[in-house]
């Protein structure tokens, strides 16, 4: 079998793919989801009111979160680890 370069960039694409996933999931076990703290336009990840990271418009929006060390959202003013109403 000969790897042509649509077979290589394929290989190459799946490479990547997993090596992010393997890094987002160590980071995960050392973090944790802190909402109501995020500014607009700096949230991680999808919300129930923005569709992707980065598109949250409120400060302090209790539904936006973004990933902090383990244990500091506690000890951010208007952190909390599970989302607000």
């Amino acid at each position: 079998m000969t790897a042509t370069p649509t077979k290589i960039a394929l290989l190459l694409a799946i490479a990547v793919g997993t090596a992010a996933a393997t890094t987002g999931q160590a980071q995960a076990a050392d973090s944790e989801k802190c909402y109501g703290v995020a500014k607009a336009g700096k949230n991680d990840c999808q919300t129930p009111v923005s569709s992707c990271a980065g598109t949250n418009k409120v400060d302090g929006n209790g539904q936006a979160f973004i990933l902090v060390p383990k244990g500091t959202c506690d000890k951010l003013s208007g952190g909390s680890v599970t989302p607000k109403k």
